[in-house]
């Protein structure tokens, strides 16, 4: 519900000037929901879980879709849980470090992490 990965992702690059990023939730009981208008803005798309990604693609069948990558983060963690943390970082480091080796100069990338 967009409560405890997603936050973390978010919180975790939200200050690196880098970057420009947003999370949103698939449940319809997440604060903040994926949309049209938020999948238009990424350049690319973090999910949890693949159910995550299966969503999204069928929701928004027809719609041309920034890449979703899945991350297979269980939900099993609590927001800001060290260990979660880590994993992200693990993660999602090396993708945002070759997002920001191929985009167009001067431009600033758009990450969404999707969860819960």
């Amino acid at each position: 519900m967009n409560k405890q990965r997603s936050v973390t992702a978010e919180r975790l690059y939200r200050n690196d000037a880098r970057l420009e990023v947003r999370s949103a939730g698939v449940r319809s009981e997440a604060p903040r929901r994926v949309s049209e208008g938020e999948l238009r803005w990424a350049d690319v798309v973090f999910v949890m879980e693949r159910e995550h990604k299966l969503w999204i693609t069928t929701r928004f069948e027809g719609m041309a879709l920034p890449p979703i990558d899945v991350l297979d983060i269980p939900d099993d963690f609590e927001v800001m849980d060290p260990a979660l943390q880590e994993i992200l970082r693990s993660l999602l480091d090396p993708e945002i470090a070759h997002l920001l080796e191929n985009r167009p100069n001067g431009e600033r990338t758009s990450d969404s992490a999707d969860s819960e």
